[in-house]
């Protein structure tokens, strides 16, 4: 059926276009259905309010290298992401289904193992395991993790929403994670060489845990209702700050200019990339898997969000024609790139 059709690679066109073209054609026919594809969690009605559902899907060799990550770590992580998705629609998980696919390379005391992370996040963060499948695979490991919360319609919040001249916020710090993903890509290499050489991870504690084991950001989205604050857009960044402003802007119909000097990024990331020859803003903007919130708000909270720890105001929201700009430390005004777009 493709005969007479000039073949299209999907690198070609980037992620996110190939999530809309394939989305074009599908039509919702149901009231209930709230939103869906375009968003980070699926939302739809019920009588005491929405049901929110977001997944995530973890494939060995792509999302995952079980060469330097153990299995605990690795099913914390699986869950953490999945809940991040949830935060970011103002939406509090309590429920997760996990499906698990794996070869006979896998014991039943590595499922267990697996298993054990996931439970000690699900129980951190009051989350009930109420599905589990396992699957065969003929190479390696896949992992499919959905979690549910429930919501009133007007504590929703979307990606479209932000409004010009509203301010830009973001959580926690950025580029850890990936930094984390250097150092240990960079010992494997080491020891792939020399298998006597033993790993020298001394000193990067912080950045191997925002790697192997990130939370998610319950905290931030509890310290908001409790100062009476929603966010007019939200979304996760967990493909870097760039890919998360994007989502924002296309959503809402606008434009955004962020500053260099207002990015969060810790002492230790900012040296170790320095140490790998890597600028940390670029890594900031485009690393991936900080799983941290960014959103928006209108002037008239900052002096409400100004008192809440581990958020950081980086820019403000613009008219569109204006485009998506970084102002750097050198004052200098670049447009914004992201992959996939």
């Amino acid at each position: 059926m493709f005969e007479d059709k000039e073949r299209k690679e999907i690198e070609s066109i980037g992620k996110y276009p190939l999530i809309q073209k394939l989305s074009e054609k599908i039509e919702l026919s149901h009231a209930e259905t709230l939103c869906g594809i375009n968003e980070d969690a699926s939302a739809v009605t019920v009588a005491e309010g929405v049901i929110f559902n977001a997944s995530r899907l973890f494939m060995e060799y792509v999302h995952f290298d079980l060469t330097y990550f153990p299995l605990r770590h690795l099913g914390y992580k699986c869950a953490a992401a999945a809940m991040s998705d949830l935060l970011a629609m103002n939406v509090i998980p309590t429920h997760l289904r996990i499906n698990i696919a794996v070869s006979n390379r896998f014991s039943v005391e590595a499922m267990e193992e697996l298993m054990t992370g996931v439970r000690m996040c699900c129980h951190r963060y009051k989350v009930d395991i109420v599905g589990l499948d396992v699957g065969s695979s003929r190479t390696g490991m896949a992992i499919s993790v959905d979690t549910f919360g429930t919501a009133k319609d007007e504590e929703m919040v979307k990606r479209g929403g932000a409004g010009e001249k509203e301010l830009i916020c973001v959580s926690g710090d950025l580029g850890a994670a990936y930094a984390g993903l250097l150092i240990l890509e960079r010992e494997k290499q080491v020891f792939e060489v020399n298998p006597e050489m033993q790993p020298d991870l001394s000193g990067y504690d912080y950045l191997l845990e925002r790697q192997l084991k990130p939370e998610p950001r319950l905290d931030i989205i509890n310290a908001l209702k409790e100062k009476a604050i929603k966010p007019t857009s939200m979304t996760n960044v967990d493909e870097g700050l760039a890919g998360a402003l994007a989502k924002i802007c296309n959503a809402s119909d606008k434009g955004c200019v962020i500053y260099e000097n207002k990015l969060p990024i810790d002492t230790l990331t900012f040296n170790t990339l320095k140490e790998l020859k890597i600028v940390a803003t670029t890594v900031a903007l485009s690393g991936g898997e900080d799983y941290e919130l960014l959103f928006t708000l209108k002037q008239e909270d900052y002096e409400k969000i100004k008192t809440i720890e581990n958020i950081s105001v980086i820019g403000y929201m613009q008219e569109k024609s204006a485009g998506e700009n970084l102002i750097t430390n050198d004052e200098m005004m670049v447009e914004l790139k992201t992959m996939g777009r």
